[in-house]
């Protein structure tokens, strides 16, 4: 599917995609998520998720992918709305609920990373009642550096994997895979980078603790980012985010089960500048005590 990427064939490629829009068609998928990133990233993505079962994107957009070149492409494509980080937006997220409540508390008014933990948080909450109103049954949050891997279902399909999730499961949890960049001249990561780490979760014990020296190679940590995956919750009343890799409820705990085979792929810093473009965001400055400061 993504042999044929923006970068290889060109842009217009994409323009006048013809998806099955039947109404009948359940269930109803949608990913949110907020992106910098350029259109010869972003289109692969949305291509890539269109075609394994998802129908509607709710993107809120900055920097890169704020600009008309980059939006107005967006916005031709069915089922992609498209948010801007306006005054008006703002001003309405500084008046949400979460600024009162404790689960996020200890992210809020702290540069960098924390900053964007927080952004994405308020745009899940207005993603959901989007969601709602659209009439869809899933929403998931994903960046545009992540796919969703459907393994384990009958066919190659999220519709498929999650149309087979019982009635009275909530949410359900993918655990990420994350990239492991063999060269250092990657241009396409989608595909040029194949090759990726699983997640303790998917892997048997002895295995993971077993060649845990060789796969962190000096790092600390077994994942150079996070590890604790991503999840699709059923969309439903008193939804709200749990930070930005879960959902929960108001009213109740969610039912959430863990899939066994199905991941999420992380491309995780394939170029250099996917590193520099992080250090460039924020006003942090590149010391191991702004390090620190800045990044979870």
């Amino acid at each position: 599917i993504l042999g044929r990427s923006a970068s290889s064939h060109g842009i217009s490629l994409y323009r006048g995609w013809s998806f099955d829009t039947d109404t009948a068609i359940t269930p109803k998928i949608c990913i949110t998520g907020s992106t910098s990133a350029s259109l010869h990233q972003i289109l692969p993505w949305l291509y890539y998720h269109k075609v394994i079962g998802v129908s509607h994107f709710i993107l809120f957009v900055e920097g890169e992918a704020a600009k008309p070149a980059v939006t107005s492409v967006l916005e031709s494509i069915r089922g992609v709305k498209i948010i801007y980080r306006t005054k008006e937006l703002k001003e309405q997220q500084d008046r949400s609920r979460i600024w009162n409540e404790t689960w996020l508390s200890g992210f809020f008014y702290k540069p960098c990373n924390y900053e964007l933990f927080v952004k994405q948080s308020l745009n899940m909450e207005m993603a959901i009642v989007m969601a709602r109103e659209a009439g869809m049954d899933w929403i998931i949050h994903l960046d545009t550096d992540e796919l969703i891997h459907p393994a384990g279902a009958r066919e190659y399909s999220l519709r498929r994997l999650l149309l087979d999730v019982p009635d009275n499961v909530d949410m359900v949890i993918f655990p990420n895979y994350e990239s492991s960049v063999e060269r250092d001249d990657i241009k396409d990561p989608f595909t040029e980078v194949s090759m990726f780490k699983k997640n303790y979760d998917h892997l048997p014990k002895d295995t993971y603790f077993g060649l845990y020296k060789e796969a962190t190679r000096g790092n600390p940590n077994y994942f150079l980012t996070y590890g604790n995956g991503k999840s699709a919750a059923r969309v439903q009343e008193h939804m709200r985010p749990n930070g930005a890799h879960r959902w929960h409820n108001y009213m109740k705990s969610p039912n959430e089960i863990k899939l066994e085979e199905a991941a999420i792929l992380h491309y995780t810093y394939t170029k250099f500048s996917d590193l520099t473009s992080r250090r460039d965001r924020c006003g942090c400055k590149p010391t191991k005590e702004d390090v620190k400061r800045c990044f979870i």
